[in-house]
């Protein structure tokens, strides 16, 4: 169990983020052609699983279009988006922001994503979201990064999810 901070009180999440050197547990998602998909969909390719409450908060919008930044140079690491907004909502965000180089999923058709990766907020005003995180797998889907983000109102650390992956980033990516 994790605790994060939401508007200056600490709520519990179910669990805790998949370890490092780990096998990620595989997930079933929704993609915005509503389909469902697996970590199979991404099979051989390393990814970054950006995990949040809702792409339609600032913070959380904003890690969105900041790793499809990075990932612009990348076709060999899938950058996963996911909250539980309705692929409705990826797809319209996606659509307003011109991203191409990131998937957005959602978690509401399929039940466990949250506890099976430690994100599930259990109690509080967004008890059933998930909290922010990054998990990075490698092309074997073994964990090679985690964050935790203690307070959701704060952004990952980009730079520490690609150096990860051996990728250099070039800090002015991040910039507005």
């Amino acid at each position: 169990m994790q605790r994060i901070v939401y508007d200056g009180s600490s709520y519990r999440t179910y669990g805790d983020l998949p370890a490092v050197g780990s096998r990620a547990p595989d997930v079933s998602l929704v993609n915005t052609e509503l389909q469902d998909v697996s970590l199979a969909n991404w099979l051989g390719l390393r990814k970054v699983l950006n995990i949040f409450p809702s792409i339609d908060t600032p913070v959380c919008a904003r890690s969105v279009v900041v790793f499809d930044r990075l990932a612009k140079d990348h076709d060999d690491v899938a950058m996963l988006m996911v909250s539980y907004d309705l692929p409705f909502a990826h797809r319209r965000f996606l659509q307003e922001h011109d991203l191409t180089h990131v998937v957005s999923l959602s978690a509401i058709r399929h039940a466990g994503f949250g506890e099976n990766y430690g994100v599930q907020i259990v109690e509080g005003p967004l008890a059933g979201m998930f909290s922010r995180a990054v998990v990075v797998l490698d092309e074997n889907n073994t964990v090679v990064h985690n964050e935790q983000i203690a307070d959701i109102g704060d952004e990952p650390d980009y730079i520490a999810a690609y150096n990860a992956l051996g990728i250099e980033v070039d800090p002015h990516l991040l910039d507005d």
